[in-house]
């Protein structure tokens, strides 16, 4: 499989040690605008793109694949208030992308075991739930979009909560995100329900980032020839996993 590399952080450099290992290779890489110039009318050689560049640049990019007709698959966060418009012009335009915020499989088993907490939890108005996130201080969004997977989860299985904020929680129908940035820390969110008598807490700490790259390599190889907008469900689904509602 031919890959072109989107972003050459520390992630798009994990995802070329990996790639070359299973047997892929990488013929394009993407890193800043001189890269574009030069090459962006031979972003068509590569059979998909995987893209770990920034909030500001993902837009872009996505569009420059889709003029190029080659399946790309994002794990850039940060640009929420456009997923919508560029699922929808992935079905209109015939094209193809896959999207998650995380493509740890823990993560997204994690994912699972969230939303079942959520639904047991709803009915105990005692404990307050809040959710922690701690990156490296290179991560350029916050809350990450790990976190806000996990409190729009909950907000959907808790009746008495309405939204999320980053900020400190002023009512209860408030679901608090508290982001740190910190050296060397690839991830780590936890889930907390607190009352007055005990603590309830579930964690998902990444060790490393191999993790995530190989789950955008699974990604990748599973896109190639589709067309349409995937996520690490239909992915999960079709490993034999199965991810309830």
């Amino acid at each position: 499989m031919k890959i072109a590399l989107l972003g050459y952080g520390k992630m798009g450099q994990e995802i070329e040690k990996l790639a070359l290992k299973r047997g892929h290779e990488i013929v394009l890489v993407f890193n800043n605008l001189e890269d574009w110039e030069n090459d962006e009318n031979r972003l068509s050689d590569a059979d998909v793109a995987i893209d770990f560049s920034t909030p500001v640049s993902i837009i872009e990019n996505i569009y420059h694949c889709f003029d190029a007709d080659i399946p790309m698959v994002v794990g850039t966060t940060g640009w929420l208030d456009d997923l919508d418009k560029v699922h929808q012009d992935c079905i209109k335009r015939n094209q193809c992308l896959f999207f998650a915020p995380n493509f740890s499989i823990g993560v997204n088993l994690f994912f699972d075991l969230n939303r079942y907490l959520a639904s047991l939890m709803s009915k105990w108005e005692d404990y307050a739930v809040s959710i922690e996130e701690t990156h490296h201080i290179y991560k350029q969004d916050a809350p990450s979009g790990t976190a806000i997977i996990l409190a729009n989860d909950i907000i959907r299985h808790t009746e008495r909560k309405e939204k999320w904020v980053q900020e400190t929680v002023e009512n209860p129908e408030e679901l608090g995100i508290k982001s740190y940035r910190t050296d060397n820390v690839p991830g780590t969110h936890i889930v907390r329900y607190e009352s007055e008598e005990d603590c309830i807490e579930i964690i998902h700490t990444a060790k490393n980032r191999r993790g995530f790259a190989m789950g955008a390599l699974m990604a990748a190889e599973w896109v190639v020839g589709k067309k349409g907008f995937f996520d690490m469900k239909n992915l999960l689904e079709s490993q034999i996993f199965t991810t309830p509602e």
